[in-house]
């Protein structure tokens, strides 16, 4: 596994920009406009969410992000791992190191949304793998055909 390099980024640098549109546009081509929660660059550089990126020599290869939910919860948002980096370890070394901040942060629950369709079944293997569990629908979101809240306590 490559030697990642995390850090909290801009969400307008330009490789994660274009990163960002990527899975934007790959969300929209297989949910309902609706049931598209990702954020774009300019949400994702708000005030209550940590948006990071894993590098390895300089080469962006995945992005996610923390939200703030309240001082006891975070939400993962953005997960994504450039196509060139997929199977690499990339996903799973940002998701660990999100969850070590999420823990940092003294909060005791961490959640997403992710999608059904199956394009999202690499990502919810991960979250699985990780110990995330299909939970309630949290922060306005509806458990649906297309929508699938998932969980993690932290202790």
């Amino acid at each position: 596994m490559p030697a990642f390099a995390i850090a909290a980024e801009d969400p307008a640098t330009p490789d994660i920009a274009a990163l960002i549109g990527q899975h934007l546009a790959e969300m929209h081509a297989c949910s309902p406009a609706c049931k598209v929660h990702a954020m774009p660059a300019a949400r994702l550089a708000q005030t209550d969410v940590t948006f990071y990126a894993a590098r390895v020599d300089g080469a962006l290869a995945a992005v996610g992000a923390l939200k703030a939910l309240d001082a006891t919860a975070g939400e993962i948002k953005s997960m994504r791992a450039a196509d060139e980096w997929r199977g690499t370890g990339a996903g799973p070394a940002i998701l660990a190191h999100i969850l070590r901040e999420a823990r940092a942060r003294g909060y005791r629950w961490v959640g997403l949304e992710t999608g059904r369709h199956p394009v999202f079944g690499p990502a919810q293997r991960l979250y699985a793998a990780h110990g995330f569990r299909e939970c309630a629908p949290f922060a306005g979101y509806v458990s649906d055909d297309f929508s699938l809240c998932m969980g993690l306590p932290l202790a």
